[in-house]
């Protein structure tokens, strides 16, 4: 295969770009015909070849928990971030604290979530979520009412460059959330891929709940 590993590469690479969105093993395999098709070693030595070709790039391929992807190296985003004048909607600190509850400790009901934060849960916040696909119903707990189970989903891992939520930080570690939503903020802009860039918020208002605004730079 070391006569085709170049154009194996070139394909990856094309693919890679075009999609827009993270390509697994799998489906990197299906773009060839069966009597092309790499063996699974020579696919996984091509992605490292690319990985290593982009190394010192303003892009880089970057694995998820959906696949490979191309995307803009975080250290320039303020720059590129500027491309687009309107800014997206700020997100809530009562959605990001509800995000990070179902994080770590899904499978959860919205009235543990209220439990929890000892406020209501709006329900224009369980409705981002949803749309955005970040959580998805799971089941529903077996009590009055069966309320419905939230859990995280591939999206949200993909969204944030998690492979697998044993690679979310430990609670001690989370930063203040005005900064996690100046990121989000960029993360809008620049992500899953450099053919994907810009994509706005969903707007989202909570009820009493204060909208984050960036700090001065």
């Amino acid at each position: 295969m070391s006569d085709a590993s170049p154009q194996l590469d070139l394909i990856l690479e094309a693919a890679l770009l075009a999609a827009g969105k993270p390509l697994s093993v799998v489906q990197l395999e299906g773009l060839f015909e069966e009597r092309e098709k790499p063996a699974r070693g020579d696919l996984m030595e091509a992605l490292g070849r690319l990985a290593d070709h982009y190394r010192d790039r303003a892009i880089e391929l970057q694995e998820v928990a959906g696949g490979y992807r191309f995307q803009i190296r975080a250290s320039y985003a303020p720059w590129v971030g500027r491309l687009w004048e309107e800014k997206p909607a700020r997100y809530s600190r009562a959605l990001l604290e509800t995000l990070a509850l179902i994080a770590y400790r899904q499978p959860i009901t919205r009235g543990e979530i209220e439990d929890v934060r000892g406020v209501a849960v709006s329900s224009n916040i369980v409705r981002t979520l949803l749309e955005r696909e970040w959580i998805r119903v799971v089941g529903h707990r077996d009590v009055p009412g069966r309320p419905a189970l939230y859990a995280t989903t591939r999206e949200f891992l993909n969204y944030f460059n998690l492979k697998s939520l044993d690679q979310l930080p430990p609670l001690s570690e989370i930063r203040d959330l005005d900064a996690i939503n100046r990121e989000l903020d960029l993360e809008d802009r620049l992500t899953p891929a450099v053919a994907e860039a810009g994509v706005e918020a969903a707007p989202e208002t909570a009820g009493a709940d204060t909208p984050l605004t960036p700090n001065p730079h």
